[in-house]
Protein backbone atom coordinates (compact mmCIF):
# COMPACT_ATOMS: atom_id res chain seq x y z
CA UNK A 1 0.00 0.00 0.00
CA UNK A 2 1.60 3.99 -0.88
CA UNK A 3 1.79 5.85 2.18
CA UNK A 4 -1.22 8.16 3.38
CA UNK A 5 -1.72 10.93 5.78
CA UNK A 6 -3.84 11.07 8.49
CA UNK A 7 -6.87 13.81 9.34
CA UNK A 8 -8.38 14.15 12.60
CA UNK A 9 -11.37 15.80 12.86
CA UNK A 10 -11.46 16.34 16.77
CA UNK A 11 -15.30 17.56 17.06
CA UNK A 12 -17.60 18.47 19.96
CA UNK A 13 -19.54 15.04 19.69
CA UNK A 14 -17.46 12.35 17.89
CA UNK A 15 -14.04 12.12 16.62
CA UNK A 16 -13.47 11.11 12.71
CA UNK A 17 -10.34 9.91 11.99
CA UNK A 18 -9.33 9.77 7.82
CA UNK A 19 -6.48 7.73 6.12
CA UNK A 20 -5.72 10.02 2.37
CA UNK A 21 -3.30 8.93 -0.12
CA UNK A 22 -1.11 11.12 -2.29
CA UNK A 23 -3.53 11.65 -4.78
CA UNK A 24 -6.18 12.98 -2.37
CA UNK A 25 -8.43 10.00 -1.79
CA UNK A 26 -9.51 9.33 1.17
CA UNK A 27 -8.93 5.71 1.75
CA UNK A 28 -10.30 4.51 4.74
CA UNK A 29 -12.15 6.52 7.39
CA UNK A 30 -13.00 6.09 11.29
CA UNK A 31 -14.84 7.75 14.02
CA UNK A 32 -16.02 7.34 17.42
CA UNK A 33 -18.59 9.46 19.71
CA UNK A 34 -17.93 10.78 23.30
CA UNK A 35 -20.29 12.27 26.15
CA UNK A 36 -20.68 16.00 26.37
CA UNK A 37 -21.54 17.22 29.81
CA UNK A 38 -23.90 20.27 31.17
CA UNK A 39 -23.47 20.21 34.80
CA UNK A 40 -25.07 23.75 34.96
CA UNK A 41 -27.45 25.35 32.33
CA UNK A 42 -25.41 27.77 30.05
CA UNK A 43 -22.00 24.84 31.00
CA UNK A 44 -20.80 22.90 28.58
CA UNK A 45 -17.92 20.57 29.55
CA UNK A 46 -15.61 17.39 28.26
CA UNK A 47 -13.05 14.96 29.48
CA UNK A 48 -9.86 15.54 27.45
CA UNK A 49 -9.43 12.30 28.08
CA UNK A 50 -12.14 10.65 25.97
CA UNK A 51 -10.89 12.93 23.29
CA UNK A 52 -7.48 10.63 23.06
CA UNK A 53 -9.40 7.83 23.89
CA UNK A 54 -11.87 8.55 20.60
CA UNK A 55 -8.97 9.32 18.45
CA UNK A 56 -7.04 6.29 19.55
CA UNK A 57 -10.02 3.72 18.82
CA UNK A 58 -10.12 5.20 15.88
CA UNK A 59 -6.57 4.95 14.70
CA UNK A 60 -6.38 1.37 16.05
CA UNK A 61 -9.67 0.60 13.97
CA UNK A 62 -7.92 1.65 10.91
CA UNK A 63 -4.93 -0.36 11.07
CA UNK A 64 -6.81 -3.43 12.36
CA UNK A 65 -10.30 -3.32 10.16
CA UNK A 66 -9.38 -1.77 7.18
CA UNK A 67 -5.61 -2.42 7.11
CA UNK A 68 -3.73 0.55 7.17
CA UNK A 69 -0.22 -0.31 7.58
CA UNK A 70 1.64 1.69 10.59
CA UNK A 71 5.13 2.27 8.72
CA UNK A 72 2.95 3.18 5.97
CA UNK A 73 1.58 6.55 7.82
CA UNK A 74 3.45 8.87 6.83
CA UNK A 75 2.00 11.84 8.96
CA UNK A 76 -0.28 13.42 11.43
CA UNK A 77 -2.45 16.66 11.25
CA UNK A 78 -5.57 17.93 12.90
CA UNK A 79 -8.59 20.28 13.01
CA UNK A 80 -10.04 21.01 16.12
CA UNK A 81 -12.98 22.53 17.92
CA UNK A 82 -12.65 25.99 18.60
CA UNK A 83 -11.70 27.90 21.75
CA UNK A 84 -11.91 25.15 24.52
CA UNK A 85 -9.99 25.68 27.63
CA UNK A 86 -7.58 23.01 28.87
CA UNK A 87 -5.51 23.64 31.72
CA UNK A 88 -2.47 21.88 32.83
CA UNK A 89 -0.56 22.07 35.99
CA UNK A 90 3.67 22.02 36.67
CA UNK A 91 3.33 17.78 35.66
CA UNK A 92 0.70 18.72 32.19
CA UNK A 93 -1.90 17.14 34.45
CA UNK A 94 -5.40 18.41 33.30
CA UNK A 95 -6.73 20.41 36.35
CA UNK A 96 -10.79 20.24 35.67
CA UNK A 97 -13.07 19.21 32.51
CA UNK A 98 -12.31 21.38 29.74
CA UNK A 99 -14.71 24.24 29.14
CA UNK A 100 -16.12 24.16 25.52
CA UNK A 101 -16.76 26.80 22.97
CA UNK A 102 -20.79 26.76 23.45
CA UNK A 103 -20.16 27.35 27.17
CA UNK A 104 -21.85 30.48 28.13
CA UNK A 105 -21.14 31.27 31.60
CA UNK A 106 -18.71 33.92 30.95
CA UNK A 107 -20.74 36.51 30.16
CA UNK A 108 -19.17 38.46 33.53
CA UNK A 109 -15.69 37.84 32.04
CA UNK A 110 -16.81 39.73 28.75
CA UNK A 111 -17.98 42.33 29.93
CA UNK A 112 -15.04 43.11 32.45
CA UNK A 113 -12.63 42.74 29.43
CA UNK A 114 -14.65 45.01 27.28
CA UNK A 115 -14.54 47.33 30.38
CA UNK A 116 -11.10 47.51 31.27
CA UNK A 117 -9.55 47.37 27.34
CA UNK A 118 -12.39 48.61 25.22
CA UNK A 119 -11.44 49.40 21.18
CA UNK A 120 -7.41 48.52 22.57
CA UNK A 121 -8.33 45.03 22.75
CA UNK A 122 -10.32 45.24 19.31
CA UNK A 123 -7.34 46.20 17.51
CA UNK A 124 -4.70 43.95 18.86
CA UNK A 125 -6.93 40.43 18.73
CA UNK A 126 -9.42 41.84 16.00
CA UNK A 127 -12.52 40.43 18.01
CA UNK A 128 -14.89 41.40 20.55
CA UNK A 129 -14.63 39.11 23.60
CA UNK A 130 -17.28 36.40 23.48
CA UNK A 131 -18.89 33.97 25.66
CA UNK A 132 -17.40 31.45 23.17
CA UNK A 133 -13.56 32.66 23.19
CA UNK A 134 -10.70 31.07 25.72
CA UNK A 135 -9.61 34.44 27.40
CA UNK A 136 -13.07 34.81 29.14
CA UNK A 137 -12.65 31.12 30.22
CA UNK A 138 -9.18 31.64 31.98
CA UNK A 139 -10.43 34.60 33.62
CA UNK A 140 -13.76 32.63 34.53
CA UNK A 141 -11.73 29.60 36.64
CA UNK A 142 -9.10 32.36 38.09
CA UNK A 143 -12.35 34.40 39.57
CA UNK A 144 -14.47 31.34 40.51
CA UNK A 145 -11.95 28.35 41.08
CA UNK A 146 -8.87 30.04 42.79
CA UNK A 147 -6.96 27.22 43.79
CA UNK A 148 -7.38 25.33 41.20
CA UNK A 149 -5.83 28.04 38.95
CA UNK A 150 -3.38 28.82 41.25
CA UNK A 151 -1.85 25.01 39.69
CA UNK A 152 -2.12 25.92 36.25
CA UNK A 153 0.90 26.53 34.50
CA UNK A 154 -0.21 26.63 30.64
CA UNK A 155 -3.00 25.94 29.01
CA UNK A 156 -4.05 24.42 25.78
CA UNK A 157 -6.77 23.85 23.17
CA UNK A 158 -8.71 20.68 22.16
CA UNK A 159 -6.31 19.17 19.30
CA UNK A 160 -3.45 20.76 21.41
CA UNK A 161 -4.04 18.75 24.13
CA UNK A 162 -4.62 15.78 21.66
CA UNK A 163 -1.31 16.78 19.62
CA UNK A 164 0.81 16.70 23.49
CA UNK A 165 -0.64 13.30 24.16
CA UNK A 166 0.60 11.95 20.96
CA UNK A 167 3.81 14.00 20.66
CA UNK A 168 4.79 14.83 24.10
CA UNK A 169 5.26 18.30 22.95
CA UNK A 170 3.40 21.37 24.17
CA UNK A 171 1.92 23.87 21.18
CA UNK A 172 -0.80 25.79 19.96
CA UNK A 173 -0.82 26.40 15.82
CA UNK A 174 -1.73 29.94 15.31
CA UNK A 175 -5.16 29.91 13.46
CA UNK A 176 -6.54 28.25 16.93
CA UNK A 177 -4.92 30.56 18.87
CA UNK A 178 -6.61 33.17 17.28
CA UNK A 179 -9.73 32.11 18.66
CA UNK A 180 -8.40 32.39 22.26
CA UNK A 181 -8.49 36.10 21.96
CA UNK A 182 -5.39 36.28 23.56
CA UNK A 183 -3.16 36.94 20.43
CA UNK A 184 -1.71 39.93 18.78
CA UNK A 185 -3.41 38.68 15.26
CA UNK A 186 -1.55 40.77 12.95
CA UNK A 187 1.98 40.25 15.15
CA UNK A 188 1.38 36.87 15.30
CA UNK A 189 2.61 36.56 19.14
CA UNK A 190 0.74 36.45 22.35
CA UNK A 191 -0.21 39.99 23.36
CA UNK A 192 1.56 41.46 26.23
CA UNK A 193 -0.89 43.96 26.51
CA UNK A 194 -4.04 41.57 27.23
CA UNK A 195 -1.40 39.43 29.45
CA UNK A 196 -0.34 42.49 31.39
CA UNK A 197 -4.08 43.64 31.87
CA UNK A 198 -5.34 40.70 33.40
CA UNK A 199 -2.34 39.69 35.47
CA UNK A 200 -1.42 36.24 33.37
CA UNK A 201 2.02 35.62 33.05
CA UNK A 202 3.80 35.02 29.66
CA UNK A 203 4.81 31.66 30.96
CA UNK A 204 1.19 30.66 30.99
CA UNK A 205 1.08 30.90 26.98
CA UNK A 206 2.19 27.72 25.05
CA UNK A 207 5.07 28.36 22.17
CA UNK A 208 3.03 29.02 19.18
CA UNK A 209 3.52 27.30 15.36
CA UNK A 210 2.19 27.26 11.86
CA UNK A 211 -0.23 24.86 11.00
CA UNK A 212 1.79 22.82 8.84
CA UNK A 213 5.16 22.71 10.86
CA UNK A 214 6.51 19.81 12.38
CA UNK A 215 5.30 19.79 16.01
CA UNK A 216 7.11 16.59 16.69
CA UNK A 217 6.89 12.57 15.96
CA UNK A 218 4.90 9.76 17.54
CA UNK A 219 6.21 9.45 21.23
CA UNK A 220 7.38 6.00 22.40
CA UNK A 221 4.51 5.60 24.92
CA UNK A 222 1.61 6.61 22.05
CA UNK A 223 3.26 4.11 19.76
CA UNK A 224 2.73 1.60 22.31
CA UNK A 225 -1.11 2.76 22.97
CA UNK A 226 -2.08 2.68 19.90
CA UNK A 227 0.14 0.50 17.64
CA UNK A 228 1.36 3.72 15.19
CA UNK A 229 5.39 4.08 14.99
CA UNK A 230 7.67 7.01 15.92
CA UNK A 231 8.55 7.63 12.83
CA UNK A 232 5.41 8.86 11.58
CA UNK A 233 5.47 12.65 12.05
CA UNK A 234 2.69 15.03 14.18
CA UNK A 235 2.18 18.71 12.49
CA UNK A 236 0.42 21.56 14.11
CA UNK A 237 -3.36 21.50 12.34
CA UNK A 238 -5.68 24.23 12.43
CA UNK A 239 -8.86 25.18 13.94
CA UNK A 240 -11.93 23.91 12.33
CA UNK A 241 -13.52 26.63 10.62
CA UNK A 242 -9.56 27.01 8.97
CA UNK A 243 -9.76 23.53 8.35
CA UNK A 244 -12.94 23.34 6.58
CA UNK A 245 -11.78 26.47 4.67
CA UNK A 246 -8.99 24.64 3.58
CA UNK A 247 -11.01 21.59 2.82
CA UNK A 248 -13.44 23.63 0.78
CA UNK A 249 -10.22 25.12 -1.42
CA UNK A 250 -11.28 28.71 -0.02
CA UNK A 251 -7.84 29.88 -0.59
CA UNK A 252 -8.58 32.67 -2.58
CA UNK A 253 -9.49 36.63 -1.80
CA UNK A 254 -12.53 36.56 -4.54
CA UNK A 255 -14.49 33.81 -2.56
CA UNK A 256 -16.58 33.12 0.42
CA UNK A 257 -17.65 30.00 2.03
CA UNK A 258 -21.63 29.12 3.07
CA UNK A 259 -21.42 26.58 5.62
CA UNK A 260 -24.60 25.34 6.81
CA UNK A 261 -24.07 22.74 9.78
CA UNK A 262 -25.52 23.06 13.16
CA UNK A 263 -24.25 26.53 13.10
CA UNK A 264 -23.71 28.37 10.13
CA UNK A 265 -20.44 29.44 9.22
CA UNK A 266 -19.91 33.05 6.21
CA UNK A 267 -15.68 32.70 5.94
CA UNK A 268 -13.94 34.77 3.73
CA UNK A 269 -10.15 34.22 2.88
CA UNK A 270 -7.96 37.53 3.13
CA UNK A 271 -4.68 37.92 2.34
CA UNK A 272 -3.76 40.69 4.99
CA UNK A 273 -4.32 41.78 7.95
CA UNK A 274 -4.86 44.87 7.57
CA UNK A 275 -8.46 45.10 6.58
CA UNK A 276 -10.19 46.03 9.37
CA UNK A 277 -14.10 44.97 9.96
CA UNK A 278 -14.01 46.15 13.49
CA UNK A 279 -14.92 43.32 15.41
CA UNK A 280 -18.01 43.24 13.92
CA UNK A 281 -16.87 39.91 12.07
CA UNK A 282 -14.09 37.77 13.65
CA UNK A 283 -10.73 37.56 11.98
CA UNK A 284 -8.46 34.88 12.56
CA UNK A 285 -4.87 34.08 11.21
CA UNK A 286 -5.32 30.91 8.75
CA UNK A 287 -4.05 27.54 8.44
CA UNK A 288 -2.01 28.82 5.42
CA UNK A 289 0.87 30.65 6.42
CA UNK A 290 1.18 34.14 7.02
CA UNK A 291 -2.75 34.58 5.47
CA UNK A 292 -5.96 35.19 7.37
CA UNK A 293 -9.57 34.65 6.75
CA UNK A 294 -12.69 36.47 8.38
CA UNK A 295 -15.82 35.01 9.63
CA UNK A 296 -19.40 35.55 11.08
CA UNK A 297 -21.28 33.08 13.04
CA UNK A 298 -25.16 32.22 12.64
CA UNK A 299 -25.83 30.32 16.08
CA UNK A 300 -28.29 28.36 14.29
CA UNK A 301 -28.63 27.33 10.31
CA UNK A 302 -28.96 23.85 10.47
CA UNK A 303 -30.16 23.50 13.38
CA UNK A 304 -32.99 26.01 12.94
CA UNK A 305 -34.14 23.34 10.16
CA UNK A 306 -34.06 20.33 12.17
CA UNK A 307 -35.75 21.97 15.03
CA UNK A 308 -38.73 22.90 12.50
CA UNK A 309 -38.95 19.38 11.18
CA UNK A 310 -38.89 17.84 14.04
CA UNK A 311 -41.32 19.47 15.53
CA UNK A 312 -43.62 19.56 12.28
CA UNK A 313 -42.03 16.91 9.81
CA UNK A 314 -40.37 14.03 11.93
CA UNK A 315 -41.01 11.64 9.87
CA UNK A 316 -40.81 12.96 6.44
CA UNK A 317 -37.33 12.72 4.51
CA UNK A 318 -34.80 15.17 4.55
CA UNK A 319 -34.86 15.72 0.77
CA UNK A 320 -39.23 15.77 0.30
CA UNK A 321 -38.92 17.81 3.50
CA UNK A 322 -36.88 20.48 1.59
CA UNK A 323 -38.64 20.09 -2.00
CA UNK A 324 -41.85 21.24 -0.65
CA UNK A 325 -40.46 24.68 -0.68
CA UNK A 326 -41.08 24.40 -4.42
CA UNK A 327 -44.78 24.57 -3.92
CA UNK A 328 -44.52 28.49 -2.54
CA UNK A 329 -42.95 31.18 -3.84
CA UNK A 330 -39.67 33.80 -3.60
CA UNK A 331 -40.47 35.56 -0.01
CA UNK A 332 -42.66 32.48 1.15
CA UNK A 333 -45.76 34.65 0.05
CA UNK A 334 -44.57 36.75 2.83
CA UNK A 335 -44.04 35.10 5.91
CA UNK A 336 -40.48 35.97 6.79
CA UNK A 337 -38.72 33.56 9.79
CA UNK A 338 -35.44 35.16 11.69
CA UNK A 339 -33.38 31.70 13.26
CA UNK A 340 -32.38 33.11 16.63
CA UNK A 341 -33.94 29.95 18.12
CA UNK A 342 -30.47 29.96 19.95
CA UNK A 343 -29.61 33.64 20.22
CA UNK A 344 -27.48 34.81 17.78
CA UNK A 345 -23.73 35.98 16.86
CA UNK A 346 -23.35 37.92 13.77
CA UNK A 347 -24.42 40.53 13.39
CA UNK A 348 -26.43 40.59 16.84
CA UNK A 349 -24.22 39.18 19.94
CA UNK A 350 -27.18 38.82 21.63
CA UNK A 351 -28.01 36.19 24.14
CA UNK A 352 -31.65 36.88 24.16
CA UNK A 353 -32.96 37.26 21.24
CA UNK A 354 -35.30 34.37 19.55
CA UNK A 355 -36.47 33.44 17.01
CA UNK A 356 -40.09 34.62 14.76
CA UNK A 357 -42.16 34.07 12.04
CA UNK A 358 -43.84 37.54 10.87
CA UNK A 359 -46.38 37.56 8.18
CA UNK A 360 -48.72 34.93 9.17
CA UNK A 361 -51.98 34.57 7.99
CA UNK A 362 -54.64 31.95 6.87
CA UNK A 363 -53.61 31.52 3.66
CA UNK A 364 -49.56 29.95 4.42
CA UNK A 365 -49.62 26.45 3.67
CA UNK A 366 -46.78 24.34 5.40
CA UNK A 367 -44.52 24.65 2.23
CA UNK A 368 -44.56 28.36 2.76
CA UNK A 369 -43.12 27.68 6.45
CA UNK A 370 -40.79 25.37 5.52
CA UNK A 371 -39.69 27.60 2.72
CA UNK A 372 -39.76 30.30 4.76
CA UNK A 373 -37.06 29.03 7.38
CA UNK A 374 -35.02 27.96 4.70
CA UNK A 375 -34.84 31.50 3.46
CA UNK A 376 -34.61 32.83 7.10
CA UNK A 377 -31.45 30.74 7.29
CA UNK A 378 -29.73 32.46 3.96
CA UNK A 379 -31.05 35.56 5.08
CA UNK A 380 -29.03 35.58 8.52
CA UNK A 381 -25.76 34.34 6.06
CA UNK A 382 -26.66 37.79 4.19
CA UNK A 383 -26.32 40.40 6.97
CA UNK A 384 -22.87 38.65 7.46
CA UNK A 385 -22.44 39.31 3.97
CA UNK A 386 -23.46 42.98 4.34
CA UNK A 387 -20.83 43.48 6.51
CA UNK A 388 -18.12 42.56 3.73
CA UNK A 389 -19.87 44.80 1.29
CA UNK A 390 -19.75 47.53 3.74
CA UNK A 391 -16.07 47.82 3.71
CA UNK A 392 -15.98 46.95 -0.05
CA UNK A 393 -14.49 43.53 0.28
CA UNK A 394 -15.55 42.17 -2.98
CA UNK A 395 -16.30 38.60 -4.19
CA UNK A 396 -18.08 36.36 -6.88
CA UNK A 397 -17.95 33.39 -5.65
CA UNK A 398 -19.61 31.18 -2.61
CA UNK A 399 -18.23 27.74 -1.77
CA UNK A 400 -21.80 25.93 -0.43
CA UNK A 401 -20.51 22.85 2.03
CA UNK A 402 -22.62 21.70 5.03
CA UNK A 403 -26.54 20.47 4.57
CA UNK A 404 -27.18 23.29 2.48
CA UNK A 405 -25.15 21.80 -0.28
CA UNK A 406 -27.46 18.81 -0.38
CA UNK A 407 -30.21 20.58 -1.85
CA UNK A 408 -30.31 21.90 -5.67
CA UNK A 409 -33.74 24.09 -4.42
CA UNK A 410 -31.69 25.36 -1.49
CA UNK A 411 -28.17 26.37 -3.15
CA UNK A 412 -30.48 28.25 -5.80
CA UNK A 413 -32.41 30.03 -2.62
CA UNK A 414 -28.64 31.12 -1.98
CA UNK A 415 -27.49 32.21 -4.97
CA UNK A 416 -30.80 34.29 -5.60
CA UNK A 417 -30.58 35.86 -2.16
CA UNK A 418 -26.87 36.08 -2.11
CA UNK A 419 -26.89 37.54 -5.57
CA UNK A 420 -23.46 35.44 -6.13
CA UNK A 421 -22.47 32.59 -8.33
CA UNK A 422 -22.91 29.52 -5.74
CA UNK A 423 -20.58 26.25 -6.46
CA UNK A 424 -20.53 22.80 -4.46
CA UNK A 425 -17.48 20.25 -4.10
CA UNK A 426 -17.53 17.28 -6.25
CA UNK A 427 -16.48 15.46 -2.54
CA UNK A 428 -17.12 17.16 0.06
CA UNK A 429 -14.73 16.13 2.93
CA UNK A 430 -14.97 18.89 5.03
CA UNK A 431 -12.65 20.06 8.00
CA UNK A 432 -10.71 16.59 8.06
CA UNK A 433 -9.74 16.14 4.75
CA UNK A 434 -8.39 20.15 5.32
CA UNK A 435 -6.38 18.58 8.30
CA UNK A 436 -4.65 15.60 6.28
CA UNK A 437 -3.82 18.57 3.34
CA UNK A 438 -2.04 20.45 6.09
CA UNK A 439 0.00 17.19 6.79
CA UNK A 440 0.76 16.14 3.24
CA UNK A 441 1.69 19.76 3.16
CA UNK A 442 4.07 19.59 6.16
CA UNK A 443 5.43 16.34 4.17
CA UNK A 444 6.50 17.85 1.47
CA UNK A 445 4.14 15.70 -0.82
CA UNK A 446 3.04 19.14 -2.30
CA UNK A 447 4.86 23.15 -1.90
CA UNK A 448 1.70 24.97 -0.42
CA UNK A 449 -1.68 24.39 1.18
CA UNK A 450 -2.83 26.14 -2.08
CA UNK A 451 -1.00 23.62 -4.34
CA UNK A 452 -2.56 20.56 -2.06
CA UNK A 453 -6.00 22.15 -2.56
CA UNK A 454 -5.51 22.72 -6.57
CA UNK A 455 -4.62 19.25 -7.19
CA UNK A 456 -7.20 17.45 -4.57
CA UNK A 457 -9.97 19.22 -4.05
CA UNK A 458 -12.58 19.72 -7.27
CA UNK A 459 -15.80 22.10 -7.89
CA UNK A 460 -19.27 20.62 -8.60
CA UNK A 461 -22.63 21.72 -9.43
CA UNK A 462 -22.42 25.86 -10.01
CA UNK A 463 -26.09 28.23 -9.19
CA UNK A 464 -26.07 31.29 -11.23
CA UNK A 465 -28.45 34.02 -9.61
CA UNK A 466 -31.63 34.48 -11.17
CA UNK A 467 -32.30 38.02 -11.80
CA UNK A 468 -36.16 38.00 -11.21
CA UNK A 469 -35.46 35.95 -7.87
CA UNK A 470 -32.88 38.23 -6.99
CA UNK A 471 -34.61 41.64 -7.20
CA UNK A 472 -37.79 40.01 -5.00
CA UNK A 473 -35.16 38.73 -2.35
CA UNK A 474 -34.13 42.42 -2.11
CA UNK A 475 -37.60 43.29 -1.24
CA UNK A 476 -38.25 40.79 1.07
CA UNK A 477 -34.83 41.01 2.85
CA UNK A 478 -34.89 44.77 3.32
CA UNK A 479 -37.96 43.61 5.51
CA UNK A 480 -36.08 41.15 7.10
CA UNK A 481 -33.60 43.35 8.42
CA UNK A 482 -36.14 45.30 10.76
CA UNK A 483 -37.43 42.54 12.63
CA UNK A 484 -34.09 42.07 14.75
CA UNK A 485 -34.93 45.82 15.96
CA UNK A 486 -38.46 45.17 16.23
CA UNK A 487 -38.25 42.05 17.99
CA UNK A 488 -35.35 42.62 20.17
CA UNK A 489 -37.09 44.16 23.57
CA UNK A 490 -39.75 41.36 23.43
CA UNK A 491 -37.50 38.71 23.46
CA UNK A 492 -35.58 39.93 26.26
CA UNK A 493 -38.70 40.39 28.52
CA UNK A 494 -39.50 36.81 27.55
CA UNK A 495 -36.45 35.65 28.36
CA UNK A 496 -36.42 37.36 31.73
CA UNK A 497 -40.14 36.04 31.89
CA UNK A 498 -38.58 32.44 31.51
CA UNK A 499 -36.15 33.00 33.84
CA UNK A 500 -38.78 33.96 36.18
CA UNK A 501 -40.46 30.63 35.99
CA UNK A 502 -37.59 28.29 36.27
CA UNK A 503 -36.25 30.26 39.49
CA UNK A 504 -39.84 30.20 41.15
Amino acid sequence: MTQVVLGVDLGTSSVKVSAVDREGQIVAQQSFDYPLSQPHPGWSEQNPEDWVNGTTVAIVNLILKDGIKPEDIAGISYSGQMHGLVLLDEHHQVLRPAILWNDTRTTKQTQEIADKMADKFVAITRNHALEGFTLPKILWVKENEPEIFKQATTFLLPKDYLRYRMTGKLAMDYSDAAGTVALDVAGKTWSKEVQEAFDLPASFFPELIESTDLAGNISDSYASFSGLTTATKVFGGAADNAAGAVGAGLLQPNMVMSSIGTSGVVAKFEAQPDVDYRGDIHFFNHAIPNTFYSMGVTLAAGDANAWFKSVFGQDIPFAEWVNAVAESSVGANGLIFTPYISGERTPYPDADIRGSFTGIDRTHQRADFIRAVLEGIIFSFKDIMTIYDREGAEFDTVVAIGGGAKSPLWLQIQADIFNKKVVTLANEQGPGLGAAMIAATGLGWYDSVQHAAREIISFGATYEPNPESVANYEQVYAIYQQVYAATKTISHDLMAYRRQLKNA
